[in-house]
């Protein structure tokens, strides 16, 4: 398992990430692909943007059981959302999900770029991820 950490050094974080994750000797990394938040028949989960992240999330889960890991294997997140209107659903969504996922608040890097536009129109949210599993 990763281990994350944030240094005295400089500031505590001003949100949910570890300023450092360590993927330990023994480990390889994995790297998801940008998720957006459609449904597995390929629709989309919905116009506002808390369904489209909390879908993000549930496809990541469903990603990362597939190769026999979990969310706390995630050592880095990338997250891009389309405007700062969509900042507020995106952040409830991604907290619901942490609760869960990160219970102890060990989260994984993270970077957060709000963007003028995504792929498509409709899409709300971008998220891309790092996973570390032994080998």
């Amino acid at each position: 398992m990763a281990r994350a950490w944030n240094p005295s050094v400089i500031g505590a974080p001003v949100g949910k990430y570890s300023h450092f994750t360590e993927v330990p000797a023994g480990y390889r990394q994995i790297h998801i692909a940008g998720q957006v938040g459609t449904l597995p028949h390929g629709g989309l989960a919905g116009p506002d943007v808390a369904a489209q992240t909390s879908q993000i999330f549930s496809n990541i889960r469903v990603l990362l059981a597939s190769i026999g890991a979990e969310p706390s294997d995630l050592v880095k997140l990338t997250s891009f959302v389309a405007g700062i209107s969509c900042l507020r659903g995106y952040y409830a969504a991604r907290d619901a999900v942490y609760a869960d996922w990160f219970p102890e608040g060990n989260f994984p890097a993270h970077s957060l770029a709000v963007v003028l536009a995504l792929a498509k129109p409709e899409l709300s949210v971008e998220i891309e991820g790092i996973v570390a599993i032994p080998k």
